[in-house]
């Protein structure tokens, strides 16, 4: 995880806004290599996490935090970081974007279903619904959803960058090893 500063701060005193960023996992662990190729749509999200801004969540209510922001928009960010566990992990043929000029045997298709802080448990909580569809066929060819929870030390924007960059890196790990084991077979 990396922190930059997000501007100067205002002559009134105001706290720094800081941008963190997400990190990808460098390792995997065991996987077995496909030839597929894979194309990785930018996942889907309700407004409130579409957004660069880290989400709070304290019973229904949902807020952000005031000093801190992600990289990017977030859906925009997961995509990017999921594209590199895939390569880090040398799982496919060869994995892209839509428009990346690939000729895809399968998409894959998320589901961001909450990414944020939970004040009620003092937990990170990142919940993602993943379907590989054929991409010639448009059927699904496998679904399934992976979630992960980090207990994190205080509701801050380092500590909850760093608690939700440890929670999604879980289930991009998940993820990847889950991949071969599902519909990507059916494309070979």
């Amino acid at each position: 995880m990396l922190a930059i500063p997000g501007g100067l701060a205002a002559c009134s005193g105001s706290p720094e806004r800081m941008t963190y960023d997400l990190t990808a996992p460098a390792s995997i662990g065991s996987v077995s290599g496909l030839r597929a190729q894979l194309v990785i749509n930018e996942p889907t999200t309700v407004q409130a996490l579409d957004s660069d801004r880290i989400l709070v969540r304290e019973g229904s209510a949902l807020s952000y935090l005031r000093d801190a922001q992600w990289a990017d928009r977030l859906p925009k960010l997961f995509q990017t970081r999921l594209i590199q566990t895939f390569e880090n992990a040398s799982r496919l043929g060869r994995v892209g974007r839509p428009g990346d000029r690939i000729v895809p045997d399968l998409a894959l298709s998320t589901d961001i279903r909450s990414f944020g802080i939970e004040t009620e448990t003092n937990q990170a909580v990142v919940e993602v619904t993943v379907r590989i569809i054929g991409d010639r066929s448009g059927k699904v060819t496998a679904a399934r959803g992976f979630a992960a929870r980090v207990p994190i030390a205080s509701i801050s924007g380092p500590a909850a960058a760093q608690a939700l960059d440890a929670a999604m890196s879980q289930v991009l790990r998940d993820i990847v090893r889950w991949d071969g084991r599902s519909g990507a077979r059916s494309a070979e």
